[in-house]
């Protein structure tokens, strides 16, 4: 596998050492799905978890989209990967799910995330609320790295059990 990442700087300030960790984490997750083909994208975990490298990929744009650009930039939702009526489509509509556009997506929710969130400070608030809470961009952060940390140990087990790759 090609490893693009570039590991975070140990002594750097705060909002640059949390932009880089949540880029390291956001291009582990790229490479955890490196070189597979469509089929084996799709392959779950273990019953009964409906857990899938795509569905990991398409879970991931809706966390993006919603945390950046609904709660923080107070734009309306609208996922093209999750349908209010399929809260849990992200992770079980992978088997007709295009792959080329769920990365796509992705990928456009990434760029779309780091867009909302520049020029602001840490303790910018959010537009809107969560769960009847404001929201720092420093808690959206954090929240982001550990949402992307715990989804890529699942895309490590996941990696494993597709082609018995494993690695950082």
């Amino acid at each position: 596998m090609n490893d693009p990442r570039v590991d975070p700087p140990f002594v750097t300030d705060e909002r640059t050492m949390l932009e880089n960790w949540l880029e390291w984490h956001r291009q582990t997750l790229a490479v955890k799905c490196q070189g597979l083909t469509d089929e084996q994208l799709r392959v779950r975990s273990t019953p009964p978890s409906p857990m899938s490298l795509l569905g990991l990929v398409r879970h991931m744009a809706h966390v993006e989209h919603m945390w950046f650009r609904v709660v923080l930039a107070g734009e309306q939702p609208h996922s093209p990967i999750k349908e209010p009526d399929n809260p849990d489509g992200d992770f079980l509509d992978v088997d007709t799910a295009s792959v080329e556009e769920s990365f796509a997506v992705w990928r456009s929710e990434i760029d779309g995330a780091r867009r909302a969130s520049a020029g602001l400070s840490l303790d910018s608030v959010g537009k809107s609320q969560r769960h009847g809470e404001d929201c720092s961009l420093r808690w959206i952060l954090v929240h982001m790295i550990e949402e992307y940390a715990r989804h890529n140990g699942h895309a490590d087990l996941i990696r494993e059990r597709v082609d018995g790759a494993t690695g950082e």
